[in-house]
Order: C-alpha cells, then structure tokens, then sequence
C-alpha cells in the first residue's frame, strides 16, 4: 500500500477539528450510465448483500446491472431538480448549516466536510479535504439514525479503509446511532405537528422505514429494535392512541424475506379496510430522496388510494430544518467534549486544564 503524506504540513499550522458527514449516496446523473455506475458500488458492499460473493457477482453482473439501471433512471428523473440530486442537495445544505452553527460554538475551530457512501462527492475525497486542511481529530458522523451493519457498519468500513492509506492518522470518533436522541425525537414530533397544523390529523399515521433482510436481524443487526423505539417515541411525544399508528418497512428488493409488515402491503390493507386517510412519515431518512419522495410520495400514495382510501399525505424528511441541525449540532458539540477544539465551549479554566 502506498500512503499518503501530509501535503503542506506546518508546524505552526492551524488544525481544526474535522466533522465528516456521510450519507447514502445517489448517481451523479439520471441516467442509465450513472444509475448503473452508482448500482455497482453499492450492491457490490457485502454488508448490504451478503453471501457467496461469486455467486452474487453472477446475479449481479448477468441479471440486475443489465435490467435495473434503465428502471432506476426514470425514477430518479422524476425527483430530479435543476441544482441535481435532491439528496445531495438537501445534504450540501445540512453540511453548511452545521459548519454555521459550529464555528459560532466552536470559536472557528471546525471544519465540516461532506462524503457519500456510494457514489460522489466520495468518502475519500472528503478526507482528503480535511487532511488538506491539517486536521488532527476526526469525528465521523453518518446520517443513518438507527444503526444497521448495511448504513452504519458499512460506512465504519469505508472510512478505516480511506484512512489506512494515510501515514500520520487523526484520532477518530465515530457516532454510530442516535434513534433515541431526546432532540431528534423532539424534531420529528414538531415535524409531524407542524404537517397536521396545515393539513389536519388522518385516522393513521405510518412511520415507514427503509427494510432490511430478516436473516440480518436474526444473526444480530440491532435496526428492527432502534425503528421500533424511535415510533414509539415518537407516537408518545404526539400522544397518539396505539391503535392509530404503524410501523413497515419499505424497498424491499428480491425473493428473500425482509422485514414486515411491508409498507406496501400494510397501505393496500387499510385502504381495503375503510381506512380514510393516512400520513406517512420516514424517520430512518436524514434526507429526503428517491425512496421517499417518489417510492412514498407518489408509488405508494397510489397503492393506498387505488385500494379505497381517500387522503394520503407524505410527511417530509427532517432535511436542514432548524430543529434538526440545531439536533445534530447538539450532537457533535456533545461528542468532542474532551477534546482541545471543543475548549471554547467549556469557559476559560476547564479549558486551559485540557490544552
């Protein structure tokens, strides 16, 4: 392996705290091209599929690669906007609102970076960013608030792997879940709040979640439990009878068991039921993106009217709302406490004690 040195490096230069934002990813285009390039690094992780890699690369590479990129690519023209990818935009935005608010708490000391999982701007390219501006501390935090080895664990993974080709490492934290936060529980309650003080309270409400494969639970992924306890929060923060809300799972892909009730099933049933209106909202989403805006803002919107229902509402994402990144910021500010850039916030004598 070759490493990489410090380019420009000082002595008696500044080296502030570096903040690495990371979430999912999305091609740069949408077009069958991009979507195919982008599919392949990330059905390629075998923390999001896992098994015998060569026979997954056979199904991969002969079946999925040559029939879903074109499928892809219409859906995500249909949510694509004149600045590009909504999730790319929406987090461009959240990474200037907390470089914002950090440098007022952190005396400047703070440089925020953002990476994407798959696809760009890369992981890789965001470290490179933050060694280019001398850092010697690293908090990595990725946008996933429920834990799950296919986010989370895989994002572990990128980041140690960009960061063993560098000769001089930063010390490192890494902020693995935060589905329970009092603030990020808070935010999506004035969220939801907000959305029923313009568009009144439906008879249902359905928290849906990104799924993951059943066999992933069972051999230990913690996800099932964290999206369960962020609903019920949630729902005890609206003071929501038990009987008016739901928890599914969406986009799910393939024969393989994943996680139920499937949002899809579960809208086409109450529908059928009587059900009259229904709200969804996604909490496992940072961003708004591809799986919200068009999988359950329109795909699944038409499921549920097509089966007798009579309103149904999409909740937007948190995205860089004020709640949320005043939360997040919360969050980071919380997590480098100890460390000597997070002295401004501690007053003159504690800080000194840490320098």
């Amino acid at each position: 392996m070759k490493f990489q040195n410090v380019i420009g490096f000082s002595h008696d230069s500044a080296h502030p705290l570096g903040v690495l934002l990371i979430n999912l990813g999305t091609p740069d285009a949408p077009t069958t091209t991009a979507v195919r390039r982008y599919l392949t690094e990330f059905l390629a992780d075998p923390r999001v599929i896992e098994g015998p890699r060569f026979i997954w690369w056979l199904i991969l590479h002969g079946f999925i690669l040559r029939v879903r990129p074109a499928r892809s690519a219409k859906a995500y023209q249909s949510v694509w906007t004149e600045q590009g990818s909504p999730l790319l935009t929406i987090s461009q935005r959240q990474a200037a609102a907390l470089q914002q608010r950090l440098d007022a708490r952190l005396a400047g000391s703070v440089q925020v970076e953002l990476g994407m999982r798959y696809g760009n701007p890369s992981i890789v390219s965001a470290l490179n960013r933050l060694r280019d501006a001398s850092i010697r501390r690293l908090l990595v935090l990725p946008l996933y608030p429920q834990y799950s080895g296919t986010t989370t664990g895989s994002t572990f993974d990128a980041v140690t792997r960009a960061l063993a080709g560098w000769r001089w490492l930063p010390e490192m934290r890494f902020i693995t879940q935060y589905h329970d936060e009092p603030a990020y529980i808070a935010a999506l309650v004035e969220s939801v709040q907000a959305y029923w003080n313009q568009h009144g309270e439906p008879q249902r409400l359905l928290f849906s979640f990104h799924g993951i494969p059943k066999d992933y639970f069972l051999n230990g992924d913690p996800y099932h439990c964290q999206c369960h306890k962020t609903a019920r929060l949630v729902s005890e923060g609206l003071g929501l009878a038990r009987e008016r809300w739901q928890l599914s799972f969406q986009s799910r892909v393939g024969n393989k068991e994943w996680l139920k009730p499937y949002t899809d099933e579960v809208l086409k049933e109450w529908g059928a039921a009587g059900v009259e209106s229904v709200h969804v909202v996604c909490p496992g989403f940072a961003a708004d993106c591809l799986e919200t805006i068009e999988e359950i803002g329109e795909e699944n919107r038409q499921y549920f009217l097509g089966a007798g229902g009579k309103t149904y509402g999409y909740i937007p994402c948190l995205n860089d709302g004020e709640a949320h990144m005043d939360m997040l910021a919360d969050l980071i500010q919380r997590h480098t406490l100890g460390w000597p850039e997070s002295a401004p916030l501690l007053g003159p004598a504690v800080a000194e004690d840490i320098a």
